[in-house]
């Protein structure tokens, strides 16, 4: 951890924190968190304050240049290079941040925040509601892709850094990176988006309404007012994260990892029990899925991120987002990943070269699908330390 800033609490009157459930508390409690705003929300509605929950590795240098933010994907956190207090496994992307690595923390400045509407510390559907004394649930405003690209900005102006050195991210980390690059281009030297898009598809939308009606469906989510009747929409969440995880893989890599497999058993058992191996995997997704995260958490996230068209905030025309960026750009997609495959990763490339914009693409070939950004793909790691390095020189960094 940092000590070159400082990170006030400055908690407000009344406890707004009554309403985290203890996974949250708990992630709360071993992050950094600042109370920020106002923020004028992109449904109109203004939020007074607003907590960010953080996580920092590294040291901010004397001109304040080295700082790199990594934007997280729906289900992951701040916790990326450290362990995590809800979980107790290893941070989610050591394999790019710490020592030696192309994020080496001896070198950069590694910020991560929960996202805004989230569970793990940031204000979100959790919060007490001032105006009622009870938890939000869904009285709490929508959010966007872009209100959460501009409660970081808040942050980072919180911590005096004006111009960050680069903002990397994946899946929806990536359509954060985007945002950052077309909403504070003079303030991202670089940017990295891994496995994204400039707009959620229609397949991603499908396949986030099945989860969200999923949730809603079942008969604990009690109208998103859960906590009142002691109950959580278990069941409900847990398939929402089983339909979710498929769509992170590839039909190659399930059946290399499963194939027909039974689980524990020499033969079917002529039931609904799960008989073969990859249904007891996606069972197991969906119990610890519901052990950690909160189920009107997804719904707003998943929504924020079925909202996301850059290319509609700026006229209809993508390109427009980046014109006259000076942003350094690289993109990266994956070869088998079917839920942000690599033409629509291609389309940011384009649009980007359509302004003449600094970019470089890259595309991985893997059989591991997109959750391939999170795992141990040496093509992708020795070419985003091959542009952080030049990046870095071009940055003056040493």
């Amino acid at each position: 951890m940092d000590t070159a800033v400082q990170h006030p609490t400055d908690t407000p009157p009344g406890d707004p924190l009554a309403g985290l459930t203890p996974a949250a508390r708990r992630a709360l409690d071993a992050s950094h968190s600042v109370w920020l705003g106002p923020l004028k929300l992109d449904c109109g509605i203004e939020l007074a304050r607003h907590r960010v929950a953080y996580r920092t590795y590294g040291t901010l240098n004397a001109d304040r240049s080295n700082a790199a933010l990594i934007c997280h994907a729906l289900t992951m956190d701040q916790f990326v290079a450290d362990t995590n207090p809800v979980t107790g496994k290893e941070g989610w992307w050591l394999s790019l941040v710490g020592p030696g690595r192309p994020l080496d923390i001896s070198k950069y400045f590694v910020i991560c925040a929960n996202v805004l509407g989230g569970c793990m510390g940031s204000t979100g559907p959790l919060d007490i509601n001032p105006a009622t004394g009870g938890r939000y649930n869904l009285s709490f405003p929508m959010v966007t892709i872009r209100d959460m690209v501009n409660a970081q900005a808040q942050l980072l102006d919180h911590l005096g850094i004006e111009s960050l050195f680069c903002v990397v991210g994946g899946s929806m980390g990536g359509m954060q990176v985007l945002q950052w690059a077309a909403s504070y281009p003079d303030r991202v030297f670089a940017a990295l988006p891994i496995a994204t898009a400039a707009r959620h598809s229609a397949q991603n939308i499908a396949f986030h309404e099945v989860g969200r009606q999923a949730i809603m469906a079942d008969p604990g989510w009690h109208g998103g007012d859960y906590g009142a009747h002691g109950t959580v929409p278990a069941r409900g969440l847990a398939v929402a994260r089983m339909t979710a995880h498929i769509t992170y893989l590839s039909e190659s890599a399930l059946q290399r990892k499963f194939g027909r497999n039974l689980q524990d058993r020499a033969a079917v058992g002529y039931s609904f029990d799960a008989d073969f191996q990859v249904e007891s995997y996606l069972h197991y997704q969906g119990k610890s899925f519901v052990e950690r995260f909160d189920a009107n958490a997804y719904l707003y996230i998943t929504r924020a991120m079925d909202y996301f068209d850059l290319a509609a905030e700026y006229g209809g025309t993508l390109a427009t987002a980046f014109r006259g960026s000076k942003t350094r750009f690289c993109v990266m997609s994956f070869t088998s990943d079917w839920l942000f495959p690599t033409h629509e990763n291609r389309e940011v490339v384009k649009a980007l070269n359509a302004v003449a914009a600094n970019v470089s693409f890259v595309e991985v070939e893997t059989d591991k699908g997109h959750d391939a950004f999170l795992l141990d793909e040496p093509e992708m790691f020795r070419t985003l330390d091959g542009f952080l390095r030049g990046a870095a020189n071009a940055r003056g960094l040493k």
